[in-house]
């Protein structure tokens, strides 16, 4: 609604995020027509108040009622009955039917008829009792809604009128609808009367109202307008016109506010400009200094009673001192800050600024800010000074604020070639961890227009690798300027050995995304030629990148080591990567606490780039480890972030989990149009492994419905029979379906030669995933004769059951077996498991020949499902979770205490409430409670350690 705070009158157009006020003022409407009535809406200036009135008197009239309508004016607020006499104008032909006494009273105070003006001074009872027999006269023939408008500017004559009549109407069919700003002193006594608090608007309903009209703001600028705008409708509207400069969110400094339009200026304008000019100038010290901290305001005005200077404006509610003795300031919204500083001159400004930065001498980054924002011209001191501070937030995992500090040190830059490499630095950190893909390629362009011979730099090199491969895909560029960046300096660093690391990094990500040999090669031949030695971690990242089937033991202890403390790790483009090798390896669920606060980061407008590379590792170990729910949500999340930031690569990888989703489920027309979507973006770019992505999908959609022979062709273009691909990550994912694929479709030969791969490469010391796939590979490949003692080894894989769609197909395919060889009793027992898990995670196609062959042993397959020893029982961690939501917590503070997220723990209850024949929590207490004496002992145990 375009309107709010602001609609024309009688604009009754849908309120977002307003249901609750717009149904309790429909209500109010219903009720008091018929019998009289008073309510008041509060609320800050801007929240909507005049657009719910306007709707309110669109009930009204439609209800047949005549609407009253007056505005509270500042400059009227002198003059005596002016607002009385607007809203009761429309009623000057009432006045003959009055008493003489109201008659003549209405007449000299109000200025109405022949006579105005001419009587003696009148009583202010008998003209509020005219006032209120006036209103009850008109509504002798259709009720009266009085509707008045900014309540605290009507003149003191008029609301103690009103306020009389207000108490007055219940009994009568006049109403009386006001609205009033808090933080006004007004005339108008509502103490005890009816009021209705038109709060913000929550951060959904605000997203959505910018959405509406401004559906191309997003990422950083959008997230600004949210902030400053806290809730406040015709903020929501008015301040996304301050962001037409693409550039609005680079170099932000921390206490910068939006600027403001003549109408948000308004709404707390008169208020700031009232307070005395000491006052003033210690709000605008406040304002920029942004903290909140008394302390620092005394360091800037040693010689002034801050607290008493202030104290004019905690009277007018502009701001509040919070604990004393901490020493907190805050504004009542964030408006008020804005206001102040927008009513500023740039010479106060850059005056406090340099104040502010004298008495921030302790804290450098803060100090940094300000003495940049203290200095109009070029100066090479302060850009420094903002580049460390650029390396600090960095370090802290502040990607966003390293990108803007970067931006606003190039900015203050005089030299060229350190403008250049500033600008270069600041664009790789926005591509590779803050989100801000596009502004980064704009400040490239920058950057070399500063200086020319910049292309060949790491940081050229790495920061334009980085849009290219994450916006383009263009594998091929990005692979030739890192390795001739890398090799021409003979494996140096120049000094910089961040700008080296940072430049193998993302030639590391580029031959990953390329899966070709010839880039590996590249890439190892410029590791051969380092002079500098290289940190033990980023050897391990390329060996488990390049190859993770042939990952020595080793490099899996160092990883693991890695992943064990990596929860403790701040930096998101480390914790990112070491995940991402993680995944490879099987060992990404060791890094789901460290991976959730980087997808809380990106999503609260962090390091978006980080965020999206931890929702996919979160996702494919999802899929491994059956959370299919989660992984669903995750892939449409991160699927949307790409879309809204640019990265087409990383959508790719979104576009793979739904596709093997779609696949284990039987959703074979998203198949088909995901694989055609991921190749024919793949093969124009050479781009290998995302081509496996779409073979992946296919091959397992294939096996679902039976296409031995296709999903053979699709599983073994990743990693031809009787060898483990290197350079080949997926060759890790596709083992078993293309042993399966061999078998069903009459190439045991090639089936064993690559089980034979597969042992000799040595994938059961890799992981418990890849012993269960190996195992169970073997035993599907195996003879008959030997067949069974090989599915027994796999099952016995310690932590099989962590993979439980692998573990479920094991089953499924020892089930045939045993019914081929007429053991129809314990062919039952792995088809009925197998079943449940494939029913459990929604893998349609893979139930169905569960269910087929449990038929084929006589046995009715729904009856079997429940029949199985583990149907309906709660594991441990299942009983931990309904215990807790038992006790009222909601999902999130279930998620907290257990290090889930709160979508983990929906997908968790979902599963609990089928288990325990319920559809909500509300019966869950009475559930647990009946379950056999031992399952609730093992609920009882985790709960009373959680307290």
């Amino acid at each position: 609604m375009a309107g709010h705070g602001s609609a024309p009158r009688g604009r009754t157009e849908a309120l977002v995020g307003r249901d609750r006020e717009l149904q309790l003022l429909r209500s109010y409407v219903d009720q008091v027509l018929g019998r009289g009535g008073v309510l008041v809406l509060s609320g800050e200036p801007g929240a909507g108040k005049s657009v719910l009135l306007n709707a309110a008197a669109t009930a009204a009239t439609a209800a047949g009622a005549l609407v009253l309508h007056s505005d509270g004016v500042e400059f009227r607020a002198d003059l005596s009955f002016a607002g009385l006499n607007h809203v009761l104008g429309p009623l000057l032909h009432e006045y003959d039917g009055l008493d003489p006494v109201h008659r003549e009273a209405l007449t000299v105070a109000l200025g109405a008829g022949a006579g105005a003006g001419a009587g003696a001074p009148v009583d202010r009872l008998v003209l509020y009792g005219a006032v209120l027999a006036l209103l009850r006269r008109a509504a002798n023939s259709r009720p009266v809604l009085l509707v008045i408008d900014d309540l605290q500017w009507v003149d003191r004559a008029s609301a103690a009128a009103l306020a009389f009549v207000a108490r007055r109407l219940t009994g009568s069919r006049v109403a009386l609808l006001a609205a009033s700003r808090p933080g006004f002193e007004s005339f108008f006594e509502r103490a005890g009367l009816p009021e209705l608090t038109v709060s913000p608007l929550d951060d959904r309903a605000a997203a959505a109202l910018v959405g509406i009209h401004f559906p191309l703001l997003a990422g950083q600028e959008l997230r600004r307008v949210l902030a400053q705008a806290q809730g406040n409708p015709l903020a929501l509207l008015e301040l996304p016109a301050a962001l037409g400069d693409s550039r609005a969110g680079a170099g932000v400094p921390p206490s910068e506010v939006l600027p403001l339009s003549r109408r948000l200026r308004d709404l707390y304008g008169s208020r700031v400009a009232e307070m005395p000019a000491p006052t003033r100038r210690l709000l605008l010290l406040a304002a920029l200094e942004g903290g909140g901290d008394l302390s620092v305001l005394r360091a800037a005005a040693p010689s002034e009673d801050v607290l008493a200077l202030l104290a004019p404006a905690e009277r007018a509610q502009l701001l509040r001192i919070e604990h004393r003795g901490l020493g907190r300031l805050s504004f009542h919204h964030p408006l008020i800050r804005a206001t102040v500083v927008s009513g500023a001159t740039s010479g106060q400004r850059l005056d406090a600024h340099q104040v502010l930065a004298k008495a921030l001498t302790c804290k450098p980054d803060r100090r940094a800010w300000h003495l940049a924002e203290a200095t109009p011209d070029p100066d090479e001191q302060v850009a420094a000074l903002l580049e460390a501070t650029a390396h600090r937030a960095r370090r802290r995992g502040d990607a966003v604020g390293a990108f803007n500090a970067l931006v606003r040190s190039a900015d203050l830059t005089p030299g060229p070639a350190d403008r250049g490499r500033r600008l270069a630095k600041a664009a790789f950190v926005g591509a590779d961890v803050a989100g801000e893909l596009r502004t980064a390629a704009e400040l490239l362009v920058e950057a070399r227009r500063a200086d020319p011979e910049l292309r060949g730099s790491l940081r050229a090199a790495a920061a334009a690798s980085q849009v290219l491969l994450n916006r383009d895909g263009d594998v091929n560029t990005a692979h030739r300027l890192l390795v001739g960046a890398i090799t021409t300096r003979d494996g140096r660093s120049d000094g910089d050995d961040e700008a080296l690391f940072e430049a193998l990094c993302t030639l590391r990500r580029v031959c990953l995304c390329a899966g070709r040999p010839e880039f590996w090669d590249a890439y190892q031949a410029a590791m051969s030629q380092l002079t500098v030695p290289m940190p033990p971690l980023q050897e391990l990242l390329g060996d488990v990148y390049s190859d993770p089937a042939r990952s020595s033991p080793t490099a899996l202890g160092l990883l693991d080591a890695v992943i064990h403390d990596l929860h403790r790790e701040t930096d998101p483009s480390r914790i990112e990567r070491v995940a991402m090798a993680a995944l490879f390896v099987d060992r990404a669920t060791g890094c789901r606490a460290a991976l959730w606060p980087v997808v809380e980061n990106g999503r609260e407008g962090g390091a978006v780039t980080s965020a999206l590379i931890a929702l996919v590792v979160l996702c494919l170990d999802d899929f491994l480890t059956g959370r299919w729910d989660e992984c669903g949500s995750l892939a449409k999340e991160g699927l949307a972030l790409c879309e809204a930031h640019g990265y087409q690569m990383l959508a790719q990888q979104f576009h793979r989990v739904q596709g093997l989703l779609a696949a284990a489920r039987g959703d074979d027309d998203t198949v088909r149009e995901l694989a055609q979507r991921i190749t024919q973006w793949a093969v124009p770019r050479g781009a290998r492994t995302v081509e496996h992505f779409a073979r992946h999908m296919t091959a397992l959609a294939a096996l679902g419905r039976g296409d031995h022979d296709d999903a053979y062709l699709d599983a073994s273009a990743i990693s031809p029979a009787g060898m483990l691909a290197p350079y080949a990550p997926l060759a890790l994912w596709v083992p078993m379906d293309l042993v399966e694929a061999a078998v069903r479709s009459g190439r045991r030969a090639e089936a064993l030669a690559h089980v034979a791969a597969m042992r000799q490469t040595g994938l059961p010391g890799i992981s418990g995933r890849l012993a269960l796939v190996t195992a169970g590979s073997a035993a599907i490949a195996a003879p008959e004769d030997r067949a069974a003692d090989a599915f027994e080894e796999a099952l016995a894989v310690p932590g099989a059951e962590r993979w439980p769609f692998d573990l479920a197909r094991v089953r499924l395919a020892y089930g045939q077996h045993l019914r081929r060889a007429r053991a129809a009793r314990d062919a039952r027992t792995h088809l009925a498991a197998a079943l449940k898990t494939f029913r459990r995670l929604g893998a349609a196609p893979w139930a169905a020949r569960a269910a087929e062959e449990l038929r084929a042993t006589g046995r009715n397959a729904t009856w079997e499902a429940h029949q199985d020893p583990g149907a309906g029982r709660l594991t441990e961690q299942e009983h931990q979770i309904a215990a807790l939501a038992a006790t009222g917590l909601s999902n999130k503070q279930i998620g907290e205490r257990l290090f889930f997220s709160h979508r983990t723990v929906g997908a968790h209850l979902h599963r609990i409430f089928r288990k325990l024949g319920i559809t909500s929590r509300v019966t869950l207490g009475e559930a647990l409670a009946a379950l056999p004496p031992q399952q609730s002992r093992a609920e009882r145990s985790p709960t009373s350690s959680q307290t």
